[in-house]
């Protein structure tokens, strides 16, 4: 496949995206607490997780190793930080994740496969295939440098909201609590804003459209459900903090 059908390929992903994101504003996705079984046959939460998210994995990792060119070094360290991410979601975060008992719709979970799949061949296949070209002094180039930034402190920020959460609960409880401390002081969804800044700094580092697409398409699932968490939570609790935003500090 040549790169200029990749390109093509790649805007019209991110077509789908702007297509999909004022249809997630008015509807909630059922999962997690805005789970429902009107949504068709059920699977555990944690199984849930492992297969949706290990599409990912594998395709860009299979593409990317396959490529019968890598390049430069730096995209060694691209390949790096994927799967840090990845093999973190796809198999550390649903262990540690307390949800006894709690399902997800399989329609959800067959959702984000699909999402998963084309995300990670248009990514795999750009750094294993198209031999993008990073000259040696692209480790000082700004563009690097903002990004390693942003994706770090995206990262930073992701780890620790999901560490609040998962002890907020008790091994055997499943009930919802207000999260505290932190960014949970200033917004609803701090893990969704982190995973945001994450996907940001990476398409900035990278300076390339399939992660760019990855970037969009994390803004245009997240931001919605940040939004339908934050009006869970003051549904939910009466004493929820009123100046806490739901997912931009002071803004949104």
């Amino acid at each position: 496949m040549s790169e200029s059908t990749l390109y093509f390929l790649t805007y019209g992903w991110i077509g789908l995206a702007v297509v999909t994101f004022p249809v997630l504003i008015f509807v909630t996705a059922p999962y997690g607490r805005h789970t429902t079984r009107t949504w068709g046959k059920m699977i555990s939460n944690r199984k849930g997780w492992l297969i949706m998210e290990l599409p990912s994995l594998i395709t860009f990792t299979a593409l990317f190793l396959a490529g019968d060119h890598h390049g430069p070094n730096i995209i060694w360290f691209f390949f790096f930080l994927w799967q840090v991410h990845y093999i973190n979601r796809t198999f550390i975060y649903p262990s540690r994740i307390r949800t006894k008992g709690k399902k997800m719709p399989l329609a959800i979970m067959f959702m984000a496969v699909f999402f998963n799949l084309i995300n990670g061949f248009l990514n795999g296949y750009y750094f294993g295939y198209i031999h993008p070209v990073y000259p040696d002094s692209w480790v000082s180039d700004p563009r690097f440098i903002v990004g390693v930034i942003v994706f770090f402190s995206g990262m930073t920020i992701n780890l620790l909201a999901d560490e609040k959460l998962i002890h907020l609960r008790k091994n055997t409880d499943t009930g919802y609590y207000i999260p505290k401390g932190g960014m949970y002081n200033y917004i609803s969804c701090p893990n969704y804003f982190g995973e945001i800044l994450q996907w940001s700094g990476f398409a900035i580092m990278t300076w390339s459209l399939p992660a760019l697409s990855f970037a969009i398409w994390t803004i245009v699932n997240l931001a919605p459900r940040a939004v339908d968490h934050h009006k869970w939570y003051k549904k939910t609790f009466e004493d929820y903090p009123d100046k806490r935003k739901a997912l931009i500090p002071f803004i949104l």
